[in-house]
């Protein structure tokens, strides 16, 4: 497979990690907001970007519950979010095997 086999919208650095961190997670859990924005490191407008372009791809769904201070948003990959990261893993494996 070659490098434009990747899907672009995965090979963004931030989108890779918080890609990666919620695969990280058992199949149906979720993440925090702030708790996914700590790991990644990222500011929230620029984490919420990021995450807008994954979930109009339908690879993440975020929900916010509550209001104000109590407010909480969670972040969880799809199916098809987990789907489409095996796909690029696997084809970058094989860009690198083939090395």
């Amino acid at each position: 497979m070659s490098p434009e086999a990747l899907d672009p919208l995965i090979h963004v650095p931030a989108r890779l990690q918080i890609m990666a961190a919620l695969a990280a997670l058992p199949p149906g859990d979720e993440l925090a907001f702030s708790r996914l924005q700590s790991l990644i490191g990222l500011t929230p407008g620029n984490l919420l970007t990021h995450l807008r372009k994954l979930e109009g791809a339908g690879y993440v769904t975020s929900e916010k519950t509550g209001r104000g201070p109590a407010a909480r948003t969670a972040v969880a990959l799809t199916r098809r979010g987990r789907a489409a990261l095996d796909l690029y893993t696997e084809t970058l494996r094989e860009i690198l095997e083939g090395l």
